[in-house]
């Protein structure tokens, strides 16, 4: 059920519609997006005046518990929700830049639409600051909500496009239109406590991938041309997905975690298959970089991994354009030596040996949650840690390897305090 707060005004932003004759129709801005896709808004004159440094004396706050980590759609900005409100972040250079601080209220989800001030907020923690059954819309310029969406059941995530909102609770996935809050879908899926959903970000079509009815399934709909694919990735229920902008390709990979599998989501094609170990492990998240060049994936095993992609922007995977009909998941990454006797053997050996496997990867805190997402600067991963813990790495595109560290930073605590 979506609602809009009372007020003597309209409390979104009105956009007159000179062709809307309903006198009661409410406009939801758009908030002015440039086509470019880097709405870009100045967070100095959000911030909230800073209190003064406190005595020597004083002790210190203790910082808050995170409750979530989530980029934005162009991975330049990331959000915090934590058991007392939420916090904003810039990536490349690093710095903090606004919090909102609830007194005690706890936010379990919050995200964010590129660098507009419109974000997506579900309470949570011990304390939540609003109902985990209802998205409310926050206005960061007013400083308040202005808008709420209710639902039967908790909520396990939300995602934004500039016209669409996206929520997902246990078995169903709601899609609204961002303009008036009007339902325009509903998807049924299988028990998804996750919260796991995907969607495009390029403004002339919608893809939205989801997990299907059956174990292993994903669901993608492609809204502009009407069509549905199901792909049946995994044997084993799907743990974790990522689309890439335009939403052409699909990774996915299964609670086992061994193998991460690149489809076509028009045709449901698998196109590659890389292998992030042969252990068991779960993956918590995988992200394509904006060329789909590369990949990136997290586990518990506390190893970012980045792979190779060999599928170009037509989602044909270049050794068919260059070897006839060869299969990509006959493709390995060995020494260039032995590569000729390696091919001579093609079908013969094991899997584990035909997979594909990273190129470069740098090494964490093993058990700790890590999401990952490609930098603006080029060959560069941020990772992004529930231990407050923030990196910055550099991988060599050529000769792989372990990954350089460029910065590191606890999130939650001022670097003065360090």
């Amino acid at each position: 059920m979506a609602t809009l707060p009372a007020s003597p005004s309209p409390p979104w932003h009105t956009n007159p519609n000179p062709n809307n004759n309903n006198p009661n129709s409410i406009s939801i801005p758009n908030p002015n997006f440039h086509p470019d896709q880097s709405q870009t808004l100045d967070f100095d004159s959000l911030m909230s005046p800073q209190p003064q440094s406190p005595s020597a004396t004083t002790t210190p706050p203790l910082p808050p518990s995170l409750l979530q980590l989530s980029f934005n759609q162009d991975h330049a900005c990331f959000a915090a929700a934590t058991d007392n409100g939420f916090r904003i972040y810039n990536c490349d250079p690093f710095r903090e830049l606004f919090r909102r601080e609830f007194g005690g209220g706890g936010i379990a989800h919050v995200e964010m639409l590129f660098r507009c001030n419109i974000l997506a907020l579900v309470g949570g923690g011990s304390h939540p600051q609003y109902p985990p059954n209802k998205v409310m819309i926050w206005d960061d310029h007013q400083g308040t909500c202005i808008g709420e969406l209710s639902f039967r059941a908790a909520v396990r995530g939300v995602r934004l496009r500039r016209d669409r909102i996206i929520v997902v609770v246990e078995q169903k996935i709601f899609v609204y239109n961002f303009a008036d809050l009007k339902l325009l879908h509903q998807i049924e899926t299988i028990a998804n406590p996750k919260g796991l959903c995907s969607v495009s970000h390029v403004s002339e079509s919608l893809v939205l991938a989801c997990p299907g009815l059956h174990k292993g399934q994903i669901r993608v709909e492609h809204f502009a041309l009407k069509k549905t694919k199901f792909i049946s990735a995994h044997d084993s229920r799907i743990a974790s997905f990522a689309l890439t902008l335009d939403g052409q390709l699909i990774a996915t990979a299964s609670v086992k975690g061994t193998l991460i599998r690149i489809y076509d989501t028009d045709s449901g094609t698998l196109l590659q298959e890389v292998r992030r170990g042969a252990n068991a492990a779960e993956i918590y998240s995988l992200a394509f970089s904006s060329t789909a060049q590369w990949l990136a994936v997290s586990s518990d095993k506390g190893t970012v991994h980045v792979f190779s992609l060999k599928v170009n922007s037509s989602g044909v995977p270049e050794n068919e354009t260059s070897q006839g009909s060869s299969s990509s998941s006959d493709a390995a990454i060995v020494p260039s030596s032995s590569s000729r006797s390696f091919i001579k053997f093609k079908g013969v050996l094991p899997k584990y040996f035909n997979s594909e496997w990273s190129v470069a990867r740098f090494h964490l805190h093993e058990g700790t949650q890590y999401t990952v997402a490609f930098g603006v600067q080029k060959n560069t991963v941020i990772i992004l840690g529930m231990d407050g813990s923030f990196y910055r790495c550099q991988f060599d595109a050529a000769n792989g390897g372990e990954m350089t560290q460029l910065e590191h930073h606890n999130i939650l605590i001022p670097e003065t305090a360090l």
